[in-house]
């Protein structure tokens, strides 16, 4: 019976559709015959099978396997369970279609332009639904009370900014606040803000930056310089080359604009980063000057916020939407089309795709549509971000998405004060391991890996869809051992929850206070120093309008509505088999553990860094 079928879900009455329900497993228990009269000749104990379903079910009749989790190589000798895993997969490529968004970028699930055309199993509840339409409706009336709604112009100060924004919505936000001005906060952001994963270590200036020892000097003091720095390898580059040549857009009919800059970043003996120097322009010359700290104020501060526009742009474009959303979607829909339900690789994975394609549809509805959020809100626009992800698509790398190897590749293992590498590494650690003791369950050995036709379909699928066939990004396209097996199943998992709460959950913390992380900028980058003003700062600076559309959007985005599923939450069983619950239970053991050491260290921090808490990420990108 261990690789049975049945059937269930017929209307109660004959040639009448039955309400939807919702069934969640069916059990069948056996019971021998006894030999004799009871209670002497009792019989052997009952067995129970489970078939896993979970779904809702109308008229007609729905298929459903034993809950042991099996390959096509366990199902090798069994016509009927090969034809069963035939026809479901058959079944699911036509519900589940690849189809292109815009050139260049990864592959979306085809003829779902709103959530309500999503294939049924994959729509949110009503109940959510509802959560996230309440929120959206709180944060539009929040930005007209606070005359937020289209407003145009410049702000007459600071004080005004914070008149309008009103007090910080929490502890973080506040913090921001009272500290986006300081160069040690400005550093700090690189490491643990909403994008701490573009830093890298410079041991040699890039040709096309204009910085000299005699720049920096005043800054570093008199007992090094800035070769002595880089040996020592205590100097740190945000490069935002991939914005050059991306022109601003407009808003309301008000040029908008937008800068490539380099920023280079000192780590002091304090522990501190702070910012060393920044030109505004990939290209140096007479009009891109190299600012520093000892600059005139207003000019150092106008040279930061460049900077911060910048990174906004890379971090809701790259980071966060293709290598948190959209990529996610690509795993989810891969899945869906290439592996049976009883797989245990589809048991492994679908938890970690939920509820991805209904929150991606609305982000193409709402922020990518001509008109949308990001057309109301951004320096480079829609079309600036078409052309961004095409480029970042491109630009993509496998070795950027394995923690381990992009901490190593960008030479920050060392760097203190770090908590987002500290917290990333002991959560791809633990899922790590959950995913090496599911694979060896089900995987004996490496052959078992490369004779898996459906897991070779799936890797090829992402392949193609995700990154394009695209060879030069590292991404596999095939998988020939347990080892390559495990590590790029981490890899998903991990970039669905983990690395996708990091970039997610304090956008609306650091974003609040607007002049820490604008989104736009209404006049060109400075050409010369001794220019800047109090009063050209806040020209510079977003509009009301477009500041109020950004936090609209980031007040809901940044916190997840009701029917919250943290990582290694399971309610759905689909693993039936006591050895993958065991394994399923560690992990979640590993994970409590990581929450509670996370909370102490946390006690102690004037800033706490919270969003790597299992506690608080989430299984998959559902917001």
């Amino acid at each position: 019976m261990g690789g049975a079928l049945g059937s269930l879900g017929e209307p109660l009455l004959p040639g009448a559709a039955a309400d939807a329900w919702f069934c969640a497993c069916a059990e069948v228990t056996w019971e021998a015959p006894r030999a004799g009269p009871a209670p002497a000749a009792a019989g052997p104990a009952p067995v129970t099978w489970v078939f896993p379903c979970y779904r809702w079910l109308r008229d007609g009749c729905v298929e459903l396997r034993e809950g042991s989790a099996a390959t096509a190589a366990d199902d090798a000798t069994e016509p009927l369970l090969r034809e069963q895993r035939r026809a479901e997969l058959g079944q699911r490529r036509a519900a589940f279609q690849w189809e292109p968004f815009a050139p260049g970028w990864p592959r979306r699930l085809a003829a779902a332009a709103t959530p309500q055309q999503l294939p049924p199993g994959q729509r949110v509840g009503p109940g959510r639904a509802g959560a996230f339409a309440a929120r959206v409706a709180a944060g539009q009336i929040r930005v007209r009370l606070r005359g937020l709604s289209g407003a145009g112009g410049s702000w007459s100060s600071f004080e005004h900014i914070g008149r309008v924004l009103g007090c910080p919505p929490g502890p973080v936000a506040d913090y921001v606040k009272r500290h986006w001005r300081d160069d040690a906060f400005f550093g700090y952001q690189f490491l643990n803000g909403v994008n701490p994963v573009l830093l890298r270590r410079c041991p040699r200036l890039p040709p096309n930056f204009a910085v000299t020892s005699a720049m920096v000097a005043p800054t570093l003091g008199p007992h090094t310089s800035l070769e002595q720095e880089m040996e020592r390898g205590t100097l740190f580059l945000a490069d935002f080359g991939l914005l050059d040549g991306i022109g601003g857009h407009r808003i309301a009919g008000e040029p908008q604009f937008v800068a490539a800059p380099l920023c280079l970043l000192h780590l002091r003996p304090t522990g501190a980063l702070v910012p060393l120097a920044i030109q505004l322009s990939q290209t140096p010359g007479p009009d891109a000057p190299v600012f520093v700290p000892t600059d005139a104020p207003w000019d150092w501060l106008l040279a930061k916020l460049w900077v911060r526009c910048a990174n906004f742009q890379l971090h809701e474009m790259v980071t966060h939407l293709l290598q948190s959303h959209f990529l996610a979607e690509v795993f989810t829909l891969a899945t869906l089309r290439c592996l049976p339900s009883c797989h245990p690789l589809y048991k492994l994975l679908l938890p970690h795709g939920r509820f991805t394609f209904h929150i991606n549809i609305m982000a193409r509805e709402t922020l990518l549509n001509p008109g949308g959020v990001i057309d109301q809100a951004t320096a480079i626009g829609r079309a600036g971000t078409l052309e961004l992800v095409a480029r970042a698509t491109a630009a993509l790398s496998y070795a950027e998405l394995c923690v381990p190897e992009d901490l190593e590749r960008r030479g920050v293992t060392t760097i203190p004060g770090y908590y987002y590498r500290d917290d990333a590494l002991s959560i791809w650690g633990a899922i790590e391991s959950f995913v090496a003791g599911i694979v060896a369950l089900y995987y004996r050995e490496d052959s078992a890996v490369r004779d898996d036709p459906e897991l070779q379909d799936w890797v090829d699928e992402i392949f193609t869809n995700g990154v394009l066939g695209n060879k030069d990004t590292g991404f596999p396209t095939a998988l020939h051992s347990r080892p390559e097996l495990v590590k790029f199943l981490t890899t998903i998992i991990f970039c669905c929850s983990a690395r996708h709460a990091a970039v997610n959950s304090g956008q609306y913390d650091f974003a609040a206070w607007m002049p820490n992380t604008p989104a736009t900028m209404r006049r060109p980058p400075p050409r010369a120093k001794g220019q800047a003003t109090a009063e050209s700062v806040l020209a510079t600076l977003p509009s009301a309008g477009a500041t109020g559309a950004l936090l609209a959007l980031l007040s809901v985005v940044s916190y997840e509505p009701g029917d919250l599923r943290p990582l290694g939450c399971y309610p759905e069983e689909h693993f039936t088999e006591e050895a993958p619950r065991r394994l399923i239970a560690a992990f979640q053991r590993r994970l409590a553990r990581i929450s509670r050491d996370i909370r102490a260290r946390n006690a102690g921090l004037a800033l706490p860094y919270a969003y790597l808490d299992p506690a608080e990420v989430q299984n998959s990108v559902s917001i």
